[in-house]
């Protein structure tokens, strides 16, 4: 349906040729584009949900209860299986940081969910086979984990509340 309207509108309305280079990138960004807003626009929707639906301070406990880095851990294996790209894991990682989430856990968030996407996966495993998808995938994983810790040791805390600027603080 997407790509009819993008037709439609490159081919009949703008009246550019199919086959020419010009029609082919019109038509191309034509249909991206809309896709990319409808993406936004769902994805907007769902965090909107979730953060009404699930109260901060209990993800907050949850994470503080456990073990010190298993924070991390959680963080960065569900920054892999979510197909976020970073556009959209920024507006999650800004909704942990208000919530109280640890610093270090939201990093490793941050750092896993654009790193390790399905696409990559799926060229990898096309690509190279399955011992370099795997590497890439651990690889991934312990480069989020230990970022995420790292930034924790230092301490920072992010202020999300000031109008103005926004700023680290040590």
């Amino acid at each position: 349906m997407l790509q009819e309207f993008a037709d439609y509108v490159t081919y009949n309305l703008m009246g550019l040729e199919p086959a020419s280079h010009l029609g082919s990138a019109v038509n191309f960004f034509i249909y991206d584009t809309i896709k990319i807003f409808i993406l936004l626009a769902t994805l907007i929707f769902v965090i909107s949900f979730i953060r009404t639906y699930i109260p901060p301070n209990k993800v907050k406990e949850t994470l503080e209860k456990r073990h010190r880095y298993t924070g991390n851990f959680i963080a960065a294996l569900v920054g892999i299986i979510t197909p976020f790209c970073s556009c959209s894991a920024v507006p999650l990682f800004i909704g942990f940081v208000e919530a109280g989430v640890p610093l270090g856990a939201t990093f490793s968030f941050l750092i896993s969910s654009p790193m390790i996407n399905e696409i990559a996966i799926i060229l990898l495993l096309g690509l190279f086979g399955w011992q370099i998808t795997a590497f890439y995938i651990v690889s991934g994983f312990i480069i989020a984990v230990l970022g995420g810790i790292l930034i924790g040791k230092l301490k920072w805390k992010l202020n999300l509340r000031t109008t103005s600027t926004r700023h680290w603080r040590r």
